[in-house]
């Protein structure tokens, strides 16, 4: 009898491989040959989950957008505004060992995205839903009315996008300098400058 084979568990498998490779390696160690070797597997078997390196590294970026998606859906609300937004912001910023080797992943397949122009759709969701959930943190305390009545809404929100995006790439180059605790400390101090009460 054959044996059955769960595809969808057996992509995530080659994709978990290819992480560590990337992780452990760089990028440039990412053949078929290294991941096959670490998933346990055969070249010939891979390339049945994975017709093109990538078709992988797409599927290892939706891994990590579903991670953050599912991260932001798990959020509990603690009724205080602006903690809540603090830690919905907080979800796209690498402050623990999961998240940081994300980043790194994530950083190493945008460096390909000129070699590879499909990742770039893919990362392009990626910033978008950063910013649409930057954008509803502005919107959300503007609603409870906490901003200042003046506050240029489209201005701020390119803003704190910026802060978001800088603050993931300053601590993933510079974690012990821009430790969790003060990547908090300066999310909390922009939401509060944002809030006069």
């Amino acid at each position: 009898m054959p044996k059955i084979v769960d595809h969808e568990a057996q992509r995530k498998i080659v994709a978990d491989a290819a992480i560590r490779v990337i992780q452990e390696h760089g990028l440039e160690h990412a053949t078929v040959r290294n991941i096959a070797k670490e998933a346990g597997l055969s070249v010939g078997s891979m390339r049945h989950y994975f017709a093109t390196q990538a078709e992988l590294f797409t599927f290892c970026m939706n891994l990590f957008a579903e991670r953050v998606q599912k991260r932001v859906e798990a959020l509990q609300m603690s009724g205080s505004v602006l903690q809540d937004m603090k830690n919905l912001l907080l979800q796209f910023l690498p402050l623990d060992e999961d998240r940081m080797m994300e980043m790194e992943v994530w950083f190493s397949f945008t460096a390909k995205l000129l070699v590879y122009p499909e990742l770039k759709k893919l990362s392009d969701q990626m910033h978008q839903g950063m910013y649409l959930s930057v954008q509803w943190v502005i919107q959300e305390l503007q609603k409870q009315g906490m901003t200042h009545p003046e506050l240029d809404a489209e201005n701020e929100i390119e803003k704190l996008y910026a802060l978001v995006d800088g603050l993931a790439i300053h601590t993933l180059m510079q974690p012990d300098r821009l430790t969790a605790k003060r990547v908090e400390q300066v999310i909390e101090q922009h939401l509060s400058t944002l809030c006069p009460t």
